[in-house]
């Protein structure tokens, strides 16, 4: 022990005169953790075995934690062997062909409760094996291999196999656990040079790039005064000479002044949330929109209610709490450090809210120190994600049984008791609290009605777009659902969002403007080509992007549009390792009639991933776009090979056969398509139609109750219905199926002189 810090010290002198011989004027670069551990030894300390600390490390009988005595693990029929040779650690498994080998583990992966293992492949890439460690005690359920997808039987080639593109560590997972990592992805060779500073989550990756500190440490005292951040990029001060003085009547604190910044929410965003990067130049300081895109309230992602579904982490859930609202940020709770809580159990909580008043049997109505007698359990429910890691959900949120039966949401009361059904719970409450509670979420109605297009959505949507008491993450979450519930107050609220204070809210409302009337477009967009924040000005460009851009009025806005839509190109290229990135640079490129670039990129994305069905389908798009529909058909049977349970080509094949004039193969392959994806509406009512044309109007009146039976609200399906059960004879229920439309869109002049044909 003496011996390490005695070289840590001397590697941290060296780090400190090699940043601190930098000139004042110097772009600031990284000096490594072992440069502020000299001076910071009380947080330094405290980080030393942390999660942070712990996030990625050299394989080592220090860092594994796995049994790697010749362990066997079986799942899907292959047997896994983790076992020592020559003092490295090795797993025999099915690689990249599906055959046994050997492959050494080259580093651990996070510490608890589990810890993965990463295998380098070639073409600099390091994967992260789908067999995990259990961290957890022998007596919780751990000290045990287990799979990370225990209901799946991934096979070689498929994305989510260990060697597979979904589990690159390069892409999906070396930012934040590594400082000032960067990927180096060459495009040509479709190799990997990754690099990063510290291997693990160090000093600098909160606090960013040291060497400015480290000069500003060589100062003379009163030159050091005029720099509030100390050298840094950013100064983590928010909190500092804060109180949070509790109220006698209410039992709650309020911050002694407002927050007026997100630097320290932003900076633990930049890893402990749902996002996408576009960028690995981006340092603590800088907005989170000028390196991130994050995830909004979506079904996949979110329930309707913004309780965490998929594993978004915790910032897209905190941001819609009335913590974050009131000022609370990461460091009240967290201490950054250790990452450990403030203080124990409730007392974490009871920093803000009086114990007296909250820690009471009279307020959570369960025996003292039970389960239920702690806060989290009620305001912070858990969910499970990689089979063992529960996470509370940092919305802290009300309980609302009540929801779980008019939404089906869930809630906190039902996931301890089990046996009993969401009714009891939301009676327990009323009987407790017969002064109803509604929490702080008051979005969810709004939010379920706008999923399924139900009548009033627009309104409901719109009132949250429009509401300023609303969290900003709900707001920019709403816009897209607007957008899907046409109204007369949905493009006005939409466009009027360009102008938001919130960066988040004006990056959604540009993206969600891309389909807009051109003419909107041109009036609303331009003034966004110089936001302030990258993800506002990509946004904006791409949404002009096409025809729209050649009619921007003058040569400033052109030159704001070409720069700004550089920005947004860099972004794609930053990710050329990915489908997503080369299908939406070839979509581009094919907006702007590229269409030798639109077709290279889009061949690229499919060489990547094979089964990345909507690379094929753009590529199949852009063939269309250029005339080529045999090329259109053989890409389209190609995918449709490769992904047997894709509807998707099935679609797009039976829209190619319609031009081609083979109406027996597309009737087949629009009834496939809505045969493997039922819950969407669309495949329905493209089959429905298909069918009407081709002389079977029963059956397309069969498909249209089918997919009405599902989506009630789906407004091209209403319309198709009730003009064929009018053709067969069936006035009245023509006239409840455009009856059904009027109630959508009550205030639409157009579809009341539809429905005014059945009336």
């Amino acid at each position: 022990m003496i011996r390490a810090r005695k070289i840590l010290a001397t590697l941290a002198a060296a780090a400190c005169a090699l940043a601190a011989s930098g000139t004042a004027g110097a772009a600031p670069d990284y000096v490594g953790t072992a440069a502020c551990a000299a001076c910071h030894v009380k947080e330094h300390d405290a980080w030393r075995g942390s999660q942070h600390d712990r996030a990625m490390m050299a394989a080592s009988p220090e860092s594994v934690a796995g049994n790697f005595a010749d362990a066997r693990f079986t799942h899907a029929g292959v047997t896994t062997r983790f076992f020592r040779r020559d003092g490295r650690y090795f797993v025999n498994t099915d690689g990249p062909d599906g055959k046994l080998a050997d492959f050494e583990v080259k580093y651990t992966f996070g510490v608890s409760p589990l810890q993965q293992y990463l295998i380098a492949l070639p073409g600099g890439r390091l994967q992260a094996l789908g067999i995990a460690w259990d961290t957890r005690p022998k007596t919780a359920g751990g000290q045990r291999w287990f799979h990370l997808y225990p209901d799946r039987k991934l096979k070689a080639g498929e994305p989510m196999h260990w060697a597979g593109i979904d589990q690159n560590w390069n892409y999906q997972c070396a930012d934040c656990h590594s400082t000032n990592l960067r990927k180096n992805y060459d495009a040509a060779s479709r190799t990997f040079k990754t690099a990063w500073t510290d291997v693990d989550v160090g000093c600098e990756a909160c606090h960013g790039p040291g060497s400015g500190h480290v000069a500003w440490t060589k100062l003379a005292p009163d030159a050091r005064r005029g720099d509030a951040a100390k050298g840094l990029t950013v100064a983590l001060d928010e909190r500092a000479g804060i109180a949070w003085p509790i109220d006698a009547a209410s039992g709650s604190a309020a911050r002694s002044r407002p927050r007026t910044s997100s630097r320290e929410v932003e900076t633990c965003a930049r890893c402990h949330s749902r996002r996408g990067q576009f960028t690995d130049a981006w340092t603590p300081g800088q907005p989170l929109g000028d390196g991130f895109r994050v995830a909004l309230i979506q079904p996949n992602l979110y329930w309707a209610d913004g309780q965490m579904r998929d594993e978004v982490y915790n910032h897209g859930s905190f941001l819609q709490s009335r913590m974050h609202a009131k000022g609370v940020t990461c460091a009240d709770c967290h201490e950054p450090h250790s990452q450990k809580l403030r203080a124990p159990g409730n007392a974490v909580c009871g920093q803000c809210h009086a114990p007296a008043r909250f820690d009471t049997t009279a307020h959570h109505h369960h025996k003292p120190e039970s389960a239920g007698a702690a806060c989290a359990t009620c305001h912070m429910p858990t969910s499970t994600y990689m089979t063992v890691d529960a996470r509370h959900d940092h919305s802290m949120r009300i309980p609302r049984p009540d929801r779980t039966l008019a939404l089906g949401t869930p809630n906190a009361c039902n996931a301890c008791h089990t046996k009993q059904d969401a009714k009891w719970a939301a009676a327990a409450i009323a009987r407790w609290y017969p002064a109803p509670k509604p929490g702080f979420q008051t979005f969810a109605e709004a939010f379920f009605a706008g999923e399924r297009g139900a009548p009033g959505a627009a309104a409901q949507l719109a009132a949250i777009v429009g509401d300023a008491t609303q969290p900003p993450f709900v707001r920019a979450s709403a816009l897209p659902l607007l957008a899907r519930n046409p109204g007369p107050t949905a493009l006005p609220s939409i466009a009027k969002s360009i102008d938001d204070p919130d960066p988040l809210v004006r990056e959604i409302a540009a993206r969600t403007l891309r389909d807009a009337d051109p003419a909107l477009r041109l009036r609303v967009l331009p003034r966004a080509l110089d936001d302030p924040v990258r993800s506002v000005r990509m946004e904006a460009a791409r949404s002009l992007a096409g025809e729209t851009e050649r009619r921007l009025p003058t040569e400033a806005d052109r030159i704001r549009f070409e720069r700004a839509l550089g920005e947004y190109v860099a972004a794609l290229e930053f990710n050329a390792d990915r489908p997503e990135a080369q299908a939406e640079l070839g979509s581009l490129m094919l907006a702007r009639g590229r269409g030798d670039a639109a077709l290279e990129a889009l061949r690229r994305a499919v060489a990547l991933d094979p089964t990345f069905v909507p690379a094929a389908i753009n590529l199949a798009d852009a063939y269309r776009a250029l005339g080529r529909e045999a090329d259109v058909e053989a890409t389209l049977q190609a995918t449709a090979k490769v992904n047997p349970a894709a509807a998707a080509p099935r679609n797009a094949l039976g829209l190619s056969y319609t031009r081609q004039k083979r109406t027996a193969e597309a009737l087949a392959a629009f009834g496939e398509a809505a045969r493997l994806e039922p819950d969407d509406a669309r495949y329905a009512y493209v089959y429905a139609v298909a069918l009407h044309d081709a002389g079977r109007r029963a059956d397309a009146i069969k498909a249209l109750d089918r997919a009405l039976s599902r989506h009630p609200y789906d407004r091209d399906a209403l319309v198709a219905a009730a003009i064929y059960e009018r053709e067969a004879g069936n006035a009245t229920r023509a006239r409840q199926r455009a009856q059904a439309l009027v109630e959508l869109d009550p205030d639409n002049a157009e579809t009341r002189r539809f429905a005014a044909q059945f009336l």
